[in-house]
């Protein structure tokens, strides 16, 4: 059985649990976030509307499930890399990892921001919305729309070469990467 928390061989439950529901909720969110942008811009859509104010709830989900993997990483062991990973891997490896921590906080907050810019709420449940980050301004506006955007088609390419990485190292070099942080480890 996994340990609850990582030690300097391996990946813990708890870390490897956040792993995968963050990989869930960024897979859901960059495709709904795809799905929208398709969606014609029409005023009034009460499609468009309700899969916009989905795409925040969960949006801002995954933002307190950054900072509580964020959290959990600073206050556990950093298992080491496979042993046959030669060096400028095992630093690119460390490198994607942190643009994924850069990512997953900087893509909400620019979304938090746009919503303020563009005066719309961002309601995280019920009757409770979070404050507005800026004021109305719609240069800014449609400067956040264009920088989540990208941010979330760079967020797309990484976890596809996160995930091929894994795929690689898993199916052609044969060490234990991906069962490292596969939940039945």
């Amino acid at each position: 059985m996994r340990p609850l928390s990582n030690t300097e061989q391996g990946y813990g439950l708890v870390a490897v649990l956040l792993h995968w529901g963050m990989a869930l909720l960024l897979c859901g969110l960059i495709g709904l976030g795809l799905y929208m942008v398709w969606l014609p811009d029409v005023g009034f859509d009460q499609e468009k509307i309700l899969l916009i104010l989905v795409h925040k709830a969960i949006g801002m989900a995954a933002l307190a499930g950054a900072l509580l993997r964020l959290g959990w990483r600073a206050c556990n062991a950093l298992p080491a890399l496979a042993a046959s990973l030669p060096q400028e891997q095992q630093v690119a490896a460390r490198f994607v990892h942190l643009v994924f921590y850069a990512l997953m906080i900087a893509l909400p907050m620019t979304g938090w921001l746009m919503s303020s810019a563009g005066g719309y709420p961002v309601p995280l449940f019920d009757g409770f919305s979070l404050p507005d980050l800026t004021g109305l301004n719609e240069d800014h506006f449609q400067l956040y729309i264009a920088v989540h955007r990208w941010l979330g088609y760079a967020l797309l390419m990484l976890l596809v070469l996160h995930a091929g990485a894994a795929l690689h190292h898993h199916l052609v070099r044969g060490d234990d990467t991906l069962r490292r942080m596969w939940p039945r480890g």
